[in-house]
């Protein structure tokens, strides 16, 4: 059996809320596995994931007190309004070094696109960072991950050129899968190509975090 890829996508619409449930129950599973777990999101959505951790069962004061649970909103890596890509990789370097030098197996991240991106919604920025981040996780098997994706937030271009660049989907906290519209950093994608099949498959995954009705991906 194929093992799913650690570099995974969630593309989502509604409230941003709706998919903490499934997030904090997948982050409670990498703390019981003894993974340093770093959440990345606004504010509002770290308050909201402290709650539904707490509803999951994790003692959040104790798991971030050892730092086994990291909940942020930190935006250094946004400079000028400007992603800044080399940044933002140097910080996940040196936290997933620390969490292995801690005794941790690894360490499991997530962030808001919309949030890290801060007004910085270049195309060509959010393609070289998810091309370089799946490098990162190639060459780190100890790292893994989601990036969320907020279509009402987001252009849909980048959500699409999101798509792309994951070679796996994260639907909840029990499935995740291979993603058959990846392609490789080696293809070329060009930035903003959100062609109907594309759009349809956004749609389509959108559908199945409410629990819909969907179609074959």
């Amino acid at each position: 059996m194929e093992e799913t890829p650690r570099h995974q996508c969630l593309i989502y619409d509604g409230s941003p809320a709706k998919m903490l449930p499934a997030l904090a129950a997948h982050i409670k599973q990498k703390l019981d596995e003894n993974i340093r777990c770093l959440y990345l999101n606004s504010p509002t959505m770290v308050a909201g994931m402290r709650s539904y951790l707490f509803a999951a069962g994790v003692d959040v004061v104790y798991e971030v007190a050892k730092t086994s649970l990291i909940l942020t909103s930190d935006q250094s890596h946004v400079k000028n309004g400007r992603f800044d890509i080399d940044h933002m990789l140097r910080m996940l370097e040196e936290t997933l070094n620390q969490a292995l030098s801690d005794g941790y197996r690894g360490l499991w991240a997530t962030g808001d696109m919309t949030w890290e991106l801060g007004q910085d919604k270049n195309l060509d920025t959010l393609l070289e960072y998810e091309w370089r981040l799946e490098r990162f996780f190639q060459k780190n098997p100890t790292m893994s991950g989601i990036c969320q994706y907020h279509t009402d937030t987001l252009p849909r271009a980048a959500v699409c050129n999101g798509l792309l660049a994951h070679p796996a989907l994260f639907i909840n906290q029990t499935l995740a899968c291979i993603n058959p519209n990846y392609l490789p950093s080696e293809a070329r994608i060009q930035p903003g190509a959100a062609t109907a099949d594309l759009q349809h498959t956004v749609y389509n995954l959108c559908a199945m975090q409410l629990g819909g009705d969907k179609e074959q991906l």
